[in-house]
């Protein structure tokens, strides 16, 4: 038994991995609400709907067990591991609209969510499905609402901020694994947003009222103990779904303003002409077409709105279409969801110069891009000069990073006399003496074998097919990993 390290948090059970699959242990702390959850039909109605990531209850005794357990289970094995601040503005609003869906339902059938985490969602063919099914407990009548501050520390607050502040602001659920704190987010927010409801309610007067409610500790016990009772008022079960209603409200409402960054209109203003974008389309479908499968994950890294993302779903199971730019990602993910782009392409938000890293506890609650993102392709078109010139990362560099992700490669190598790379020139000194096509395959060399090498018609850029040298082997290995 392997145990996932996201997990340790919660006493009534944990995830682990064993041969290669994931599998929850239902601790005995956690039956009486785990077997109620089941027995209510709560499991199945969140199931129909698809609310909810489907298991099955495992007999077999070669699965290792602790004596603390009471039941196993294998949940539907995900592809792949993203996190809340690799999402898109829709992505975590979708998300946020889904867990209060959720804790509706459980509410009508007596059931509370223990917990509103971010990490407890997952997109699965476009849409996100709630993933953990022991946060579920049984409901008592006056009982608050436990996850209300997880909710909106997780959901609301960053939402807030994308939405009133900047786009890039989810950005700070790096930082803050629990969330955004109230109080942080209600110094950043305009104090027009105090004029909303939703806002002033659950963001600044619920920043306000736990900042009272902290003082307590430092009080007199008298006084403390009056506090405490103050704060601890029942609320009926009516009251409580008046609250969720009131955040699917306030959720619901925020929107992005009208921007745009600098790559999100790439294929509108690209160098390309008609006859190079047709020649490179033709070209990345030649070269995916040629790759041995079956194929279960490819990354297109840098893939701005995904147009070569939909060339590669025909190719493979998963592509995980990730860019630096939210507007980009955005775009993507709404053609996804409005099924008018292939299902299994995953948009998420990247930025290669600092991949996403290791946090939370000992830096092993959530795993980084490396450790999550092993797969049997990357893509790497028209990125290659960003990385190298406009990051300054030397070519092998590049190429070492590649090839503890990828066993194939798919990569566009742009030149200097590209008009592209001539405008990042523009304003920086030339220090790239070996960014050259020599230099570009005397580096991947050390790395890839080139299978192809095709000039894209209509430009100075090539196409390269690799695959990683024998010898070598990723520094690290992909572990799916769940909350």
């Amino acid at each position: 038994m392997e145990s996932i390290t996201s997990s340790f948090r919660d006493p009534c059970g944990f995830i682990f991995k064993h041969e290669n699959f994931i599998y929850r242990q239902v601790n005995r702390a956690g039956a009486g609400d785990f077997d109620r959850f089941i027995d209510s039909g709560l499991y199945q109605v969140l199931i129909d709907k698809g609310y909810l990531l489907e298991h099955e209850d495992v007999t077999d005794t070669d699965i290792p067990r602790t004596d603390l357990c009471h039941r196993i289970l294998r949940p539907l094995q995900l592809k792949y591991i993203s996190y809340p601040y690799e999402w898109c503005f829709s992505q975590l609003q979708d998300a946020a609209m889904l867990t209060l869906r959720v804790q509706t339902i459980a509410l009508k059938l007596g059931f509370s969510l223990k917990d509103a985490s971010a990490y407890n969602v997952q997109f699965v063919d476009g849409k996100p499905v709630f993933i953990d099914t022991l946060s579920f407990a049984f409901y008592q009548e006056g009982q608050p609402w436990a996850a209300y501050r997880q909710f909106c520390q997780h959901f609301l607050a960053p939402l807030a901020l994308m939405a009133h502040v900047d786009i890039n602001l989810g950005k700070l659920l790096v930082t803050h694994i629990d969330g955004i704190p109230l109080d942080l987010a209600s110094k950043l927010l305009p104090q027009r947003t105090r004029l909303s409801m939703g806002l002033q309610t659950h963001v600044h007067l619920h920043a306000k009222l736990q900042s009272s409610y902290s003082d307590i500790a430092s009080e007199a016990p008298a006084r403390k103990k009056s506090k405490a009772g103050a704060s601890s008022k029942k609320i009926s079960k009516s009251g409580l779904q008046g609250i969720v209603e009131s955040l699917a409200t306030a959720v619901r409402k925020l929107q992005l303003s009208a921007s745009d960054t600098q790559w999100a209109n790439y294929y509108n203003e690209t160098n390309y002409t008609d006859d190079a974008t047709a020649s490179k389309r033709d070209l990345v479908a030649k070269f995916l077409a040629e790759v041995e499968g079956p194929l279960t994950i490819i990354h297109d890294l840098g893939a701005n709105t995904g147009e070569f993302s939909r060339i590669a779903a025909e190719h493979a199971e998963l592509v995980v279409s990730q860019d630096i730019d939210p507007v980009a990602v955005e775009r993507n993910y709404l053609q996804v969801r409005a099924g008018s782009s292939a299902a299994n392409i995953l948009p998420l938000l990247q930025d290669l110069g600092a991949p996403a890293p290791a946090i939370g506890w000992a830096n092993a609650e959530r795993d980084s891009l490396i450790q999550r993102a092993q797969c049997d392709l990357i893509m790497a078109l028209a990125l290659v000069h960003h990385l190298a010139i406009g990051n300054n990362v030397p070519l092998e560099q590049i190429a070492s990073f590649f090839s503890q992700i990828g066993k194939r490669l798919i990569i566009e190598f742009v030149p200097k006399t590209d008009s592209q790379v001539i405008r990042m020139l523009t304003t920086r000194e030339d220090i790239f003496n070996d960014y050259d096509q020599a230099g570009f395959e005397s580096a991947f060399s050390k790395y890839f074998m080139v299978e192809r090498r095709e000039s894209i018609a209509g430009s100075e850029r090539h196409l390269y097919l690799m695959k990683r040298n024998g010898q070598l082997e990723p520094e690290h290995s992909l572990e799916f990993r769940s909350s």
